[in-house]
């Protein structure tokens, strides 16, 4: 495997990891009500997004039982934090399949990945905080050119670089 498909694959299982843990902490903001409070649970789905390779941190929408955004950062290869006004909480995921694929030519990256996820260690408004569920990410970016030829992505970050992670799964605030 070529420097350019490790290189690619490493960033993207990185993204990947934020992106689940990202999702997954958006919906749970926004079903929390003020205290006192009843408990909560039910379906969320989450979307994550990013269009840099080199941020650890994404922008997370959550909707279903209840409606959030906030910001998903990476910590580990298999942890996030989502962070909301009221609290936080850690996803932390695991892949199941994936595929990538490079063009020498047109230098264009595809990536896409499935896997689990669950939730937990929350704070504020996301103590006791509990789910799981299942994502998939999809990565389609432009690598750069140096002297008409793909350019090594271990040192030169892409020209173009689009993220999503969808995910959806249970969730139960006690």
């Amino acid at each position: 495997m070529s420097n350019y498909r490790i290189r690619l694959a490493g960033t993207v299982m990185a993204i990947a990891a934020a992106g689940a843990i990202a999702t997954s902490g958006v919906m749970t903001a926004a079903a929390v009500p003020a205290s006192p409070r009843a408990a909560v649970s039910g379906t969320e789905h989450f979307q994550i997004m990013s269009t840099s390779a080199t941020s650890k941190t994404s922008s997370l929408v959550a909707y279903g039982v209840f409606t959030a955004g906030g910001t998903d950062t990476r910590a580990t290869s298999s942890t996030d934090t989502a962070t909301f006004a009221n609290g936080t909480f850690v996803i932390t995921h695991h892949r199941s399949s994936g595929t990538q694929s490079f063009n020498p030519t047109t230098c264009l990256f595809k990536i896409t990945e499935s896997g689990t996820y669950s939730l937990g260690s929350g704070t504020g408004a996301y103590a006791h905080i509990s789910g799981s569920g299942t994502y998939q990410l999809s990565i389609l970016g432009v690598g750069a050119k140096s002297g008409g030829t793909c350019a090594n992505p271990q040192t030169t970050p892409p020209v173009a670089f689009h993220q999503v992670i969808n995910a959806s799964g249970s969730v139960s605030l006690p």
